[in-house]
């Protein structure tokens, strides 16, 4: 049996602005997650579907992207359900990335 963790990070972007500042991070995503991972994603409307491998195991994750809120979660294997609690943090800490804004220049 999976343990499922759910974090929604809020925005003030609207669903398409999100949408499209996902797609465009969502490369990054390997890089954040500790130990290395491998994500293959597919989009279904405004439902991001994704399989991620880390640390030896693979998660199924859902990224659904409302107009104020981006709903993610993340089945884990019961091997690595003792590391919800962390995961969950490092969504919430992290999240945000997918969310950030590439295009613009500083």
């Amino acid at each position: 049996m999976s343990n499922k963790i759910a974090v929604d990070l809020p925005h003030s972007l609207g669903a398409a602005e999100a949408q499209r500042r996902i797609a465009a991070n969502i490369g990054r995503l390997e890089s954040h997650i500790p130990g290395g991972a491998t994500v293959r994603s597919q989009w279904t409307g405004g439902r991001l579907d994704l399989k991620v491998g880390a640390m030896g195991q693979d998660m199924d994750a859902r990224i659904d992207v409302r107009e104020a809120v981006v709903h993610v979660e993340v089945d884990l294997p019961p091997m690595l359900s003792f590391f919800a609690k962390p995961i969950a943090a490092l969504l919430q800490r992290e999240g945000g990335v997918l969310l950030e804004d590439k295009t613009k220049k500083s």
